[in-house]
C-alpha cells in the first residue's frame, strides 16, 4: 500500500528541484539561526547563496554525533523554546545524552513518514496495532504511535516489556501487526511458548521490526515461529526517530523518505560520494525539520543505495541496503574488522545454535582474542559431551572462515544471555584501548 503517491512516486526531476529548493531553505535558516552551522560555513568561506542544487550539497561540512553533545542541551535548535512541543533525549552510555526536538510541524511529518513507514509494510487502517516499543525518552514508541493514528489504525501502545502481559492483550486485543526490537519479538516467542501459547496461531501479520542490525537469517526465524511477515523499518532520534526509511512488501531494500531526508553515502576515510550500489556510511540531511536541523549528519551505519524504482511497489524513494555494520561499533581484532551481524548471519544457519549470542573481547598478553557465547537449545544442551565439542567446532570452523580469524567459542544453556526488552547488547570489549 502507498500511503502517498503522489509524494513517494514522484519523477526524478520533481524531486530533485524539490530537494533543491528545501535545502536552499534550510542552509538559509541554519545560517541565520543557528550559531553553530553560522560559525562553521564561515570558517570555509561558504555563504548561503554558494548553495542553488542539491547538487552542491558536498560543498556544505559533515555534522557529527559529538557535535550533539557539545552543543548540549538546546544550542542547535534553530527555533524559540515557545515553539517547541516535544523534547527527547537519548540514554547515552558516556557523558551528556543526544537531545532532539520537535515543533508542531515537525510531529506532522513524523506523523507522515511512520505513516507511509505502516502503509509500506503492508499496514491499513483495519490494522490494530500493539506497539511494543519503549515509550518515554526513546523515540521509537511514539513515533510508530504517530504514524499509526495518522494512517487511522487502531493503536495499543503497551510500550516494552511486562511480556506475559503483552500476550494476553495479543490474544484478546486481536492484534494484527506487532512493533518491537527483533530480538524481543523472538523473546516473546519463548515466553509464548512457556504460556502454551502457540506464536504461529496468534492474529499477528505483520512485524514491524527495527531499532537494532538484524540478519535475514533472523527475520526468516521469526517469519516460522510466528508466522508473519516479518518487515525491516530504519530510523534514529537525530534525523526523525522511527521512519527515515522502511520497506516495502518485496523486501528489495528499505525506501527512504528522501524528500524529507536527503541521503548520502560516502567513504568513511575520504568523505567523498562512492558509486550507485557501493558500501559506504550513510549520511543525512534534514530538509524540512524545523527544530533540529542536521546538515550531512555522519550516521555510522554502513549501507549502499539503490535509485531505480521499487520493481515491487513502483516507488521512486531510493532503497538503502539493510545495515550492514557500523563505523564506530564495529570490532577491530587483530586489524580485522568484524560486525556482528556476521556472527549472528553464521549462528542462524547451524542447526542447535539459538539466535542469541554474546561477544566478548578482551587483550592477553598483547593479544586481542575473541569469545564467542552461544546458546544452544534444550536437546542440544543435554546430548552428549561429545555432540556438544562437535557442534562447538562446526560453529567455529564457520565463524572463522567468514572473518578470517581465529575465535573461541561457548556453547552456553538455553535462556543464560541476557534478553533486552530494547536494542539487545551483542558485544562486550573488556580492553583498554
Amino acid at each position: 500500500m502507498i500511503f502517498n503517491e503522489k509524494e513517494e512516486c514522484m519523477l526524478p526531476d520533481e524531486m530533485k528541484e524539490l530537494q533543491s529548493n528545501r535545502l536552499k531553505n534550510l542552509v538559509n535558516r541554519v545560517y541565520e539561526r543557528v550559531p553553530f552551522y553560522k560559525k562553521k560555513f564561515d570558517e570555509i568561506g561558504l555563504k548561503p547563496e554558494h548553495i542553488q542544487s542539491i547538487d552542491d550539497i558536498e560543498k556544505l561540512p559533515f555534522t557529527k554525533k559529538v557535535d550533539l553533545r557539545d552543543n548540549y542541551p538546546f544550542k542547535l535548535f534553530a527555533v524559540p523554546m515557545e515553539e517547541i512541543l516535544e523534547i527527547h533525549a537519548s540514554s547515552g552510555t558516556t557523558g551528556k545524552p543526544t537531545v532532539v526536538a520537535y515543533t508542531k510541524n515537525d510531529i506532522k511529518l513524523w506523523s507522515t513518514v511512520m505513516a507511509r513507514t505502516i502503509a509500506g509494510v503492508g499496514g491499513t487502517s483495519k490494522d490494530i496495532v500493539q506497539n511494543a516499543y519503549g515509550y518515554g525518552l526513546f523515540t521509537g514508541g511514539l513515533g510508530v504511535h504517530y504514524g499509526a493514528l495518522e494512517l487511522g489504525a487502531a493503536v495499543v501502545p503497551v510500550s516494552s516489556g511486562g511480556t506475559k502481559r503483552q500476550l494476553m492483550l495479543m490474544q484478546d486485543f486481536k492484534t494484527t501487526i506487532l512493533t518491537c526490537t527483533p530480538s524481543y519479538a523472538l523473546f516473546m516467542a519463548e515466553e509464548a511458548r512457556e504460556m502454551g501459547i502457540d506464536p504461529a496461531k496468534t492474529s499477528i501479520r505483520i512485524g514491524i521490526l527495527g531499532a537494532e542490525p538484524w540478519s535475514d537469517g533472523m527475520r526468516k526465524e521469526i517469519e516460522k515461529i510466528w508466522n508473519i511477515q516479518a518487515m525491516d523499518i530504519y530510523g534514529l532520534s537525530e534525523i526523525i526517530g522511527p521512519g527515515v526509511s522502511f520497506e516495502c512488501q518485496g523486501k528489495c531494500g528499505l525506501h527512504i523518505s528522501s524528500d524529507f531526508f536527503y541521503p548520502e553515502v560516502i567513504d568513511p576515510k575520504t568523505g567523498k560520494h562512492v558509486e550507485e550500489g557501493e558500501k559506504g556510511e550513510l549520511v543525512i540531511t534534514t530538509l524540512t525539520k524545523e527544530a533540529l536541523p542536521l546538515i550531512r549528519y555522519k550516521i555510522g551505519d554502513i549501507v549502499s543505495l539503490d535509485y531505480s524504482p521499487c520493481p515491487e511497489c513502483k516507488r521512486t524513494l531510493p532503497r538503502m541496503s539493510k545495515v550492514a555494520g557500523r563505523t564506530d561499533d564495529m570490532i577491530i581484532i587483530r586489524g580485522v574488522n568484524v560486525f556482528p551481524s556476521q556472527i549472528e548471519t553464521v549462528l542462524l544457519q547451524v542447526e542447535g545454535a539459538e539466535p542469541h549470542y554474546l561477544i566478548v573481547v578482551d587483550r592477553q598478553h598483547s593479544m586481542d582474542i575473541m569469545e564467542v557465547q552461544v546458546e544452544v537449545n534444550e536437546k542440544v544442551f543435554s546430548d552428549e559431551v561429545k555432540n556438544l565439542e562437535n557442534l562447538s567446532g562446526k560453529i567455529k570452523k564457520e565463524i572463522e572462515s567468514v572473518l578470517g580469524i581465529m575465535v573461541n567459542i561457548k556453547l552456553v544453556e538455553p535462556k543464560t544471555i541476557e534478553r533486552s526488552m530494547g536494542k539487545a547488547k551483542r558485544v562486550i570489549d573488556k580492553r583498554k584501548l
